[in-house]
């Protein structure tokens, strides 16, 4: 595997509050980002220093109705005219921005670099949102015949409990984990545990005279059929990742200079993306995704490390079978054995290996074009003992982020190091 020609470090991150903000726009929201960036850099920014400029965007023009969205960014954070790129991959448009930024470090033709992600989707109501959705899957095949992504994950998951025996209380623990985490996050859109959730729905029902619900614990409420709907069987509501607008930037400076940035930068020490077939029905399997596997083993490779040296990783959640089919090409657990490693709380923030710390997509939220990015605002937080109540019990000097596009036609994989 080819290394990078030249260091690539981290020395600032940040993010918008992620939600849905019907009074903002993508650009508002992506200046709240960069100030937040900013105010990261241990020994300050002087903006003049960037160089280019990577954004990762899924859709504007059909959300928002605005093409041309990457220079729009660089003149709201005063960055014009510095060269400013848009980058589409569907849900992995934030990580494949990442991974060009450190491309274009790293190749020697800039030294300072700012990457940004970017999505407003609360703009469509939730019909809009799917259809927009939907184009990124293949709408030649897959979409005329009735798939949506809640169903398409659904096919993933039927597929996975058929061949493992999992159980669907495995999905489940996935999303209470993600909340647990969520809750301790400022930024995450649900900042609610599933039994603060349950308490909050017990509490209107006493308050309105109506039948009290009689949940003793999350799973009677993740039972509930009423309470937690299925969207596409196996999964429920509380298994989907929700609309969400938001924005993160990450910057990204060669090696050699950054010190001048940070205390404390992070290093990307892999690298790796792949692709695979458009559409389901022509993969040879439903239970892994190819180019999650591929995109993994490039990284380590560059990186020169195991599965087992990743310390945490966040990786995309889009649905919660989404996060154990990770685990799994990502090589944390055996094939078929990541459902097991949910249910017994192996991914926690306190368990063997962290997963997801920031409230994942599910609870953190999935402002589809921003979530690569707003992965490496975890990492860099976690890795530096930054994360308040939601850091982790141990030292991490090695984190991985993982970002898929659609339903697994791309992926990338980036690794980071603190020294």
């Amino acid at each position: 595997m080819k290394k990078l020609n030249r260091g690539v470090a981290v020395v600032g991150t940040g993010m918008s509050q992620f939600g849905s903000f019907p009074e903002k726009t993508t650009r508002d929201l992506f200046v709240e980002a960069f100030q937040d960036m900013r105010a990261s850099v241990d020994r300050g920014l002087d903006p003049n220093d960037i160089e280019a400029i990577y954004v990762g965007n899924y859709s504007s023009d059909l959300f928002e109705g605005q093409g041309h969205t990457a220079p729009i960014m660089a003149d709201w954070v005063g960055l014009a005219p510095r060269p400013a790129t848009r980058v589409e991959d569907a849900c992995a448009s934030g990580g494949v921005a990442l991974r060009q930024g450190i491309l274009a470090v790293a190749s020697g033709l800039y030294d300072v670099v700012l990457v940004g992600g970017i999505e407003k989707m609360s703009n469509l109501p939730i019909a809009g949102v799917t259809d927009a959705l939907a184009t990124a899957g293949d709408v030649s095949f897959e979409i005329p015949a009735g798939f949506t992504f809640p169903g398409f994950y659904a096919a993933i998951a039927t597929a996975y409990m058929h061949r493992y025996g999992a159980s669907p209380n495995a999905l489940l623990r996935v999303g209470i984990k993600n909340h647990d985490n969520g809750k301790l996050n400022p930024k995450a859109q649900f900042r609610a545990r599933i039994a603060d959730l349950m308490a909050g729905r017990i509490a209107k029902a006493q308050q309105k005279g109506l039948p009290v619900p009689e949940w003793q614990t999350e799973m009677d409420f993740l039972h509930d059929d009423g309470a937690n709907p299925f969207i596409a069987w196996p999964l429920r509501l509380f298994d989907c990742s929700p609309v969400t607008d938001g924005a993160a930037a990450v910057l990204l400076v060669s090696e050699e200079i950054a010190r001048r940035f940070s205390d404390a930068p992070l290093y990307v020490i892999g690298t790796g993306q792949a692709s695979d077939t458009s559409a389901l029905h022509d993969r040879p399997e439903l239970t892994a995704l190819r180019a999650a596997q591929l995109a993994g083993q490039q990284a380590y490779a560059m990186a020169g490390v195991t599965p087992d040296d990743i310390k945490i990783a966040e990786v995309h959640d889009c649905f919660t079978i989404a996060e154990i089919v990770a685990t799994e090409d990502l090589g944390f657990f055996a094939p078929g054995t990541g459902h097991e490693a949910a249910e017994e709380g192996l991914t926690t923030r306190h368990g063997p290996k962290p997963i997801n710390t920031s409230g994942g997509l599910k609870s953190k939220g999935h402002p589809v074009g921003a979530s690569g990015a707003a992965q490496a605002v975890e990492v860099w937080k976690q890795m530096r003992g930054q994360a308040g109540e939601r850091q982790v019990d141990r030292d991490v000097d090695l984190a991985m982020t993982h970002n898929v596009g659609g339903t697994g036609q791309t992926c990338v994989v980036h690794i980071y190091e603190r020294r």
